[in-house]
């Protein structure tokens, strides 16, 4: 899809005249307006935001300013559609840059997970399986877990969740991030050998009916670019060059990369376990590049690197820069709402009841 076309114009503008309109149309529009900033968003666009978080933090923030009208998320298609599936009903919700989707949620299509999900049941039987879906997916995606009993989970509480599901079915599936689903099930007591990865481009996922029989955990075949990239040896070399530093990364990291970390969880779990260290705290982080620059800017008195020294960014929060903002923004002021987004009347009911469970646990 290419940029929208009302909004070409704004790229022609000069960064000072852009910034000045972006922050008289933000003035205008007053309470009735919050830019919600992703952890992953560029800077030139973050510095506008009102708030900042992850994806989770950043929904029930605009769940809780009800003056506000409009919620411009500063992010990709998921968090969105996360969003307005929490909005007050008053609330609309805008993306800056309909283009920006995520690589992650767009691995579990709709028809491969349906199929998944006929197939592991007739072969286990109903109430053998529970699904859960990690908040990278679309809302259809969260929609089939709330259909089937089952719940969403971030990279917070992935582990919690995950746990919760054991303990209603013998099995769950997971998706679609097989890494964050893998390092939450190392974190429940599950063995290797109980964890399997359904390939939906492969007959029955690639798996044998006693395979699928004694597993526990079957884990979408889907990953993050961006925090895939991140390696052991990465680890092992920064610990290795730098005796006594410290790794933290992000949930979605493979198993062996999550392993070798001295802790792991969401952007804001990161953000947080960084900002309250001691001073003179050294760390190396392996998440997106503008939230680690963001630290280290945030935190002088900490030593913070990232993990990975070639550039590691999200092409698709990338594309979201103040030309996008600016013209969203100031249709609003002129009464014009663009790039809303909303969730179908038939798939809302269903991803939010999984979105729910998922907040109703203790």
């Amino acid at each position: 899809m290419p940029p929208s076309i009302g909004a070409m114009e704004y790229y022609l503008l000069e960064p000072k005249e852009l910034m000045a309109r972006i922050l008289q149309a933000k003035e205008r529009l007053g309470e009735r307006v919050l830019v919600l900033g992703h952890h992953y968003l560029r800077d030139d666009v973050m510095r506008f935001a009102d708030v900042q978080g992850d994806t989770l933090s950043l929904c029930l923030e605009g769940r809780q300013r009800p003056q506000a009208e409009y919620l411009v998320f500063g992010g990709v298609r998921f968090m969105a559609e996360t969003a307005d599936l929490f909005r007050g009903e008053h609330q609309k919700v805008i993306l800056p840059e309909p283009t920006a989707g995520c690589p992650l949620a767009e691995m579990a299509d709709l028809k491969q997970l349906e199929a998944c999900w006929e197939e592991l049941t007739e072969l286990l039987g109903e109430g053998e399986v529970l699904p859960l879906a990690a908040l990278p997916s679309s809302a259809e995606a969260k929609a089939l877990a709330g259909r089937h009993g089952g719940a969403v989970c971030t990279p917070s509480n992935a582990p919690q969740v995950l746990a919760w599901a054991l303990d209603q079915a013998s099995r769950v599936l997971f998706f679609p991030d097989q890494h964050l689903g893998r390092n939450a099930g190392a974190k429940v007591g599950l063995e290797e050998e109980e964890m399997v990865i359904w390939d939906p481009f492969r007959p029955q996922g690639g798996l044998s009916p006693k395979t699928l029989r004694r597993a526990r955990l079957i884990l979408w075949k889907g990953h993050c670019p961006v925090h895939q990239r991140f390696t052991l040896q990465q680890v092992r070399q920064m610990k290795a060059l730098n005796p006594g530093l410290r790794v933290i990364v992000h949930g979605g990291c493979r198993f062996e990369v999550a392993q070798a970390a001295d802790a792991w969880g969401s952007s804001e779990d990161i953000r947080r376990r960084i900002a309250s260290s001691p001073p003179g705290s050294r760390w190396a982080v392996g998440a997106e590049l503008h939230l680690v620059h963001r630290l280290a800017k945030e935190n002088p008195d900490k030593s913070i690197l990232h993990l990975d020294s070639c550039v590691c960014v999200c092409p698709p929060m990338f594309r979201i820069g103040p030309h996008s903002l600016g013209w969203v923004l100031e249709n609003l002021v002129q009464g014009k709402i663009v790039n809303q987004v909303k969730v179908p009347e038939e798939v809302a009911p269903w991803a939010g009841k999984a979105l729910e469970r998922m907040l109703s646990l203790p």
